[in-house]
């Protein structure tokens, strides 16, 4: 699918990078994202849908250990912590790009639904 919202009865399918914007960092075996409403709005909307849970299988096996979810929201943002998630490490990871910048994408690539 592209980043076309999608309709069906009084919500719409969305990626998640058509409302919010995506921060990252990484120290050791540890990513952090944070996702941020481009529009407050819309940040109830994240809040219910963005959980520990979503999060979590949005990675899949990529990661190993949990994720805690902090919301912030007089700043209309959510921040993902993510423990060993990073294959060890970016200095001790044969993986060539795994860590948080480029994992924020995966969040960002993710559907969620929004009201009409």
């Amino acid at each position: 699918m592209s980043g076309a919202v999608v309709q069906g009865g009084a919500k719409r399918r969305v990626f998640l990078r058509d409302i919010a914007h995506a921060r990252a960092g990484d120290k050791g075996n540890i990513s952090c994202i944070s996702v941020w409403a481009y529009d407050p709005k819309d940040y109830l909307v994240l809040k219910a849908q963005c959980t520990e849970e979503w999060a979590a299988n949005a990675f899949g096996l990529l990661l190993e250990g949990s994720v805690t979810r902090y919301a912030l929201d007089q700043l209309h943002g959510l921040n993902f912590v993510f423990t060993d998630a990073l294959e060890g490490g970016v200095n001790g990871s044969l993986n060539l790009d795994g860590h948080g910048k480029s994992f924020s994408y995966i969040l960002l690539g993710q559907e969620i639904d929004m009201p009409d």
